[in-house]
């Protein structure tokens, strides 16, 4: 069992430097929300954290692996056996490729993201207790020198060239997934005042919109419907034909100025076209119209 290591009671108030986050670092990892840098190194990242508001918003210090070694089974693995030989109390959390097993293997946590098409598995990571002290500070960067192998000692009299870690410049974060997606530039979860007002401005927008269609179509003129398109429709009724047997207004009883012309003018004894009883005697059709060219038959002034 690996504990902090002895140092002097006068440093422990000492206040220990961080550095804010980069636009590649991720803004969660697992349960906990990073704040600030803590150390770097090609091996990885530790950062200072608190986990979420469910959990009573607890400090702490994730260490994070980059790109390269999280690509590495022997650096993964190295992380591993680091972590398993801490004491209970000071592991929180670990989760990510290859930290399921070993003696705190009971404190991985899953991941709660959706499975990714790619099938990239998420980069090792570890939460560790946090007290601000230069003590816990100390402790992530031994660990991430021992997955780096900075701190090996050489076996033997240095001869030939020196060697480097194949992944020694891949010194990005390694993959760390989050869901749901945070606000962006926000790097913390929303509390319940937030949402709850989010939510109440959200149905007021809905009410508006429902109001402003309501005041669009209610003014709107009532429209016909359109006519039958196959013309089985009957017609209107037709006004009465000439032909039938009731008189029109011209055909009344009195004769017209150009009948009374008509009875002495022309003699022809062929029936009107239009069949009707006139009061004329002769019978026969006017000169007014039956279109003959000269009749002396003026015009009716009716």
């Amino acid at each position: 069992m690996r504990a902090y290591e002895s140092v002097d009671p006068s440093t422990l108030d000492d206040v220990v430097g961080v550095s804010p986050l980069l636009p590649d670092d991720p803004p969660k990892v697992g349960g906990y929300w990073l704040d600030a840098r803590l150390h770097a190194s090609s091996a990885g990242t530790a950062f200072t954290a608190h986990s979420s508001e469910e959990t009573g918003s607890v400090p702490a210090m994730v260490l994070l692996l980059s790109e390269g070694a999280a690509a590495d089974a022997a650096a993964r693995d190295r992380l591993a056996g680091e972590v398993n030989e801490m004491h209970i109390d000071t592991v929180l959390a670990r989760g990510g490729q290859g930290q399921d097993t070993g003696r705190l293997g009971r404190r991985f946590v899953a991941p709660d993201t959706p499975v990714a098409p790619d099938g990239k598995q998420d980069a090792p990571w570890v939460a560790l207790a946090y007290d601000g002290s230069p003590a816990a500070a100390a402790e992530a960067q031994r660990v991430l020198d021992a997955v780096e192998l900075a701190a090996l000692e050489p076996l033997g009299l240095p001869k030939g060239p020196d060697y480097e870690l194949p992944w020694i410049n891949r010194v990005r974060p390694g993959l760390a997934r989050l869901w749901p997606l945070p606000w962006p530039g926000r790097y913390d979860r929303a509390g319940w005042r937030t949402i709850l007002v989010s939510w109440l401005l959200m149905l007021l927008l809905a009410a508006l919109a429902v109001l402003i269609a309501i005041l669009i179509f209610r003014n709107q003129p009532p429209q016909s419907p359109p006519p039958p398109a196959d013309g089985t429709g009957s017609p209107p009724p037709a006004s009465a034909s000439p032909q039938s047997g009731s008189p029109q207004p011209s055909q009344s009883g009195s004769p017209s100025p150009s009948q009374s012309g008509s009875q002495s003018g022309s003699p022809s004894g062929s029936p009107s076209p239009s069949g009707s009883q006139s009061g004329s005697p002769s019978g026969g059709p006017s000169p007014g119209e039956s279109g003959e060219p000269g009749s002396p038959t003026p015009p009716s002034r009716l």
